[in-house]
């Protein structure tokens, strides 16, 4: 009887990783949500373009690759994530498959996630100098040290998730 339990117990665990599939589908509708700002701004854009001097062009532009930025680490935590942690992605080998696809362990997702955040956290920077610099904004100091701060300590976390990686032997995995 305890032997039934037991593996009656340890299926129910195991199809508990079902539970995830929602999440990851409310991501796809992230992604969805994302298309629709980007072709917002870029519809914004393009009807301003006339208009816009060269420092709000290029910070619109920005705009875009931020955009497209969290869309791609969407992609990297719905794919990774529900090939980890649910079930495997059968795309019968097709030729459009990402290469990183089904390679990426949970570790090497962590350094994909902290990469793609510095990458985020860079453009968010750069468009707050191009405002400070522009006269289109005024930051105080503070308020750029913060920002400087934030993105040094996204940077110190990422090299500090792949040292710990290199400790525990799982650097030479990841691609």
């Amino acid at each position: 009887m305890g032997h039934y339990l037991e593996r009656l117990l340890e299926g129910w665990i195991f199809q508990s990783r079902w539970l995830m599939a929602p999440m990851y589908l409310g991501l796809v509708g992230g992604l969805f949500i994302l298309l629709v700002k980007f072709g917002q701004e870029f519809f914004h854009i393009a009807m301003h373009l006339a208009s816009f001097s060269e420092q709000e062009t290029v910070l619109s532009l920005l705009a875009l690759v931020d955009i497209t930025l969290v869309g791609n680490l969407l992609i990297m935590v719905i794919f990774s994530g529900y090939e980890n942690f649910v079930s495997r992605i059968d795309t019968a080998n097709s030729e459009d498959r990402p290469e990183w696809m089904g390679k990426v362990d949970y570790s090497g997702l962590k350094l994909k996630l902290i990469g793609s955040i510095v990458a985020i956290s860079a453009i968010d920077l750069l468009k707050a100098f191009v405002h400070q610099s522009s006269g289109t904004a005024s930051f105080s100091t503070e308020q750029m040290a913060w920002l400087v701060g934030i993105h040094l300590t996204f940077i110190i976390t990422g090299v500090l998730f792949a040292w710990m990686d290199k400790i525990a032997g799982h650097g030479g995995g990841h691609k």
